[in-house]
C-alpha cells in the first residue's frame, strides 16, 4: 500500500472509475483506517469520506473530531456539523459541493441511517453496494500488514503457552477465559481482536460458545481457546483444542480427522487456487471420516484489519486468491451434547506455496492438570 495519503485515496477514485460511478464513500471502519491511517469511532455520530473518481475528496466531520482529524493531513474539503444542529445541513452541503449523482459504499459497514441521511440531502443520488470492490483493495497484504499480523498471532501464541500452563480441574471457563484475556494484555495486545471463545465438554460442541462462570472443567474434557490480539491495528485469531488430564479412543480420532483435514489445506494452498478449492479439500476429508455429520461450518474467512473479511473460503466460492491473502484454515468437527475440536491456522498465500503465520504446536495435547 503506498504510504502518502494521496495515493491511497486514489486506489478508491481507481475504484469508482471502474465502477463507472462518480465516488466512493467510506465510513470508520477497517477501509477507513486503511485510507486514512487513523482510527475514528462509529457511532451515533456520521462520519464520511467521499472520493471523486475525478477531482478532490471531501469529507463530512462531526465537529468535536475536528482536532483529531486535522492528524490525518487531509486537505479536501470538509463539512462539520455540531450535535445541538443536526447533520442535515451539512449532508446537503457535501453533496451540493460535489455535485455528484452515483456512489459506491460499503454495504456491509455503512448503516441506514447514514445513507437516509444521503437520500434525504439528495433524493436523485444512487447509491451502490460496493463492498466487494472497495475491501477488495485489502485482500493482498503489504508486507507491513504481514508484519502486524505476525506480532499479533505471537503474541497470542505467548498467551495461549501462559494460559495452558494454569489450566486446573475444577476451574471454570470464565475464570480460564480472564486468564486468557489478561495474558494476552500482558504479552502486548493493543487490544482484543474479538471476545475469545473459552469453551469446555458440551461447551466446545457450540461453535460460538460463551464462557460459562457456572461450569467446571473437569478430567477427560476438550477444552477449546478460539481468540486473537490485536497490534498494530491487525488480529490474529486461532484455535487450539486440547483434552484435561485423559483423552478417549473417540477424542483422538475426532482430534486426528480435523487435524488432516486442516493439513490437508495447506497442501493444496498457493497463489491461484480458488477459495471452493480449498474448502473443498478440507470438507472432502471431514466427509469421508466416519464423523461426517459433525461439519458445522465453512473452512474459514480471510483476516486482516477485520477478523472475518473476504475471502470466504466455502465451497461454491470460485474467487482466485493471490498471494498476499491471508486467510484462516479452521476446520472443525461438533458433536451436540458431546465435545468438538477446532484447529485453526491463520495462512499466508505466497506464489510457491503458503507461509503458516500460526507456529503453535498442532499435535494433540493432553494437559496434565
Amino acid at each position: 500500500m503506498s504510504h502518502s495519503l494521496s495515493d491511497r485515496l486514489t486506489a478508491y477514485a481507481d475504484v469508482a472509475a471502474g465502477l463507472g460511478v462518480d465516488a466512493v464513500a467510506l465510513v470508520p471502519g477497517p477501509n477507513f483506517i486503511r485510507a486514512v491511517q487513523h482510527a475514528f469511532m462509529s457511532h451515533e455520530r456520521p462520519f464520511v469520506l467521499v472520493i471523486p473518481a475525478q477531482g478532490t475528496a471531501a469529507a463530512l466531520v462531526p465537529n468535536l473530531e475536528l482536532r483529531s482529524w486535522d492528524l490525518v493531513g487531509f486537505e479536501g474539503a470538509v463539512f462539520d456539523w455540531r450535535d445541538q444542529d443536526g447533520y442535515d445541513a451539512a449532508f446537503a452541503a457535501l453533496l451540493a459541493y460535489l455535485d455528484i449523482t452515483s456512489l459506491a459504499v460499503e454495504g456491509q459497514v455503512m448503516r441506514v441511517f447514514v445513507h437516509h441521511a444521503m437520500m434525504i440531502a439528495q433524493p436523485d443520488l444512487q447509491i451502490i453496494d460496493a463492498e466487494r470492490e472497495i475491501s477488495g483493495l485489502r485482500l493482498i497484504k503489504t508486507p507491513s500488514d504481514i508484519d502486524a499480523l505476525k506480532t499479533a498471532i505471537a503474541i497470542s501464541e505467548r498467551a495461549l503457552a501462559r494460559t495452558l500452563e494454569t489450566v486446573r480441574l475444577g476451574q471454570t471457563e470464565k475464570e480460564i477465559e480472564q486468564t486468557l484475556i489478561q495474558a494476552l494484555f500482558a504479552e502486548g495486545a493493543e487490544d482484543l481482536a474479538f471476545s475469545p471463545i473459552v469453551a469446555a465438554g458440551d461447551g466446545s460442541a457450540r461453535p460460538h460458545a460463551t464462557a460459562r462462570p457456572d461450569y467446571a472443567v473437569k478430567a477427560g474434557d476438550a477444552l477449546l481457546l478460539d481468540f486473537g490480539a490485536r497490534k498494530h491495528g491487525f488480529a490474529a485469531d486461532i484455535t487450539r483444542t486440547v483434552f484435561l488430564s485423559h483423552a478417549t479412543d473417540e477424542a483422538q480420532a475426532v482430534y486426528d480427522t480435523v487435524l488432516r483435514a486442516n493439513l490437508k489445506g495447506l497442501d493444496v494452498t498457493r497463489a491461484g487456487v480458488t477459495a471452493h478449492d480449498i474448502d473443498d479439500a478440507v470438507t472432502g476429508v471431514l466427509e469421508a471420516s466416519p464423523f461426517a455429520d459433525r461439519i458445522r461450518t465453512k473452512t474459514g474467512h480471510g483476516l486482516g484489519r477485520d477478523v472475518h473479511e473476504a475471502p470466504y473460503i466455502v465451497r461454491g466460492n470460485h474467487m482466485t486468491l493471490p498471494a498476499g491473502t491471508v486467510y484462516t484454515n479452521e476446520p472443525g468437527l461438533y458433536d451436540i451434547n458431546n465435545f468438538g475440536v477446532r484447529i485453526e491456522d491463520d495462512v499466508l498465500i505466497t506464489d510457491d506455496g503458503y507461509t503458516s503465520l500460526t507456529q503453535f504446536p498442532k499435535d494433540m495435547t493432553v494437559l496434565k492438570c
